[in-house]
């Protein structure tokens, strides 16, 4: 059966508490001599309980091993201790100086927004002006640019539509062209006939008489 994992916690039982601390403890300390042994290495574990018992292991002589630890650890910090001091006054000279680079920042874009402007000599207000009319020269040339880019784009959405326009009209003339021409007809009725002695001819074969002159009084 597979064991589930617990959530890493105290355990609020007093009672669970001491044993999961003996069972852990013993597997800390197995844990510590087996590295010993197949690693041939100098191991020490020192654990103080809840009530303030001292439990440790050690592969030799505790003392032993916790002077060499002194002298390491002592001898680590001594030579570790001026490369430390001098990354940190670096570090401290860096901030300074990034401090003034952004006070001098901030001046100087007061005097470009117009303010502080007081303690300026002639040529400081000299300076100030060039460097805004350089400023106002690219604004100008970017918006000139943008404002081409507009008008180009209009220009190619005006050729569109008059193409599609040209399109549409030829169709459409086309379309008028194809279709089929209907004649219209006529019905030509004789005097002295009934309705029935009608008969159609279409427009094409009624003859027309060309008459100039005053109309005939038929009596």
């Amino acid at each position: 059966m597979v064991r589930g994992k617990i959530e890493i916690k105290k355990i609020e039982n007093v009672t669970s508490r001491q044993v999961t601390f003996s069972k852990r403890r013993s597997g800390l300390f197995k844990k510590a001599h087996e590295l010993s042994v197949l690693c041939d290495a100098q191991v020490a574990a020192i654990v103080f309980s809840q009530s303030g018992r001292l439990h440790e292991y050690s592969s030799s002589e505790m003392e032993k091993i916790i002077e060499r630890y002194g002298k390491f650890s002592n001898a680590f910090y001594v030579a570790e201790r001026p490369q430390v001091e001098r990354y940190l006054q670096e570090l401290k000279m860096e901030m300074n100086r990034m401090v003034k680079k952004i006070d001098l920042l901030e001046v100087h874009h007061r005097k470009l927004m117009g303010q502080g402007l007081d303690s300026c000599s002639v040529a400081e207000l000299q300076e100030i002006d060039t460097q805004i009319e350089k400023s106002l020269r690219i604004v100008r040339s970017r918006k000139a640019d943008l404002y081409a880019d507009q008008l180009k784009k209009l220009k190619e959405k005006e050729r569109e539509l008059l193409n599609e326009r040209k399109r549409l009209r030829e169709e459409q003339i086309r379309e008028m062209l194809t279709r089929p021409v209907v004649q219209p007809t006529l019905q030509i009725c004789d005097k002295g006939k009934t309705e029935g002695g009608c008969r159609t001819k279409h427009a094409s074969e009624v003859e027309t008489d060309l008459f100039i002159g005053l109309p005939v009084t038929r009596l």
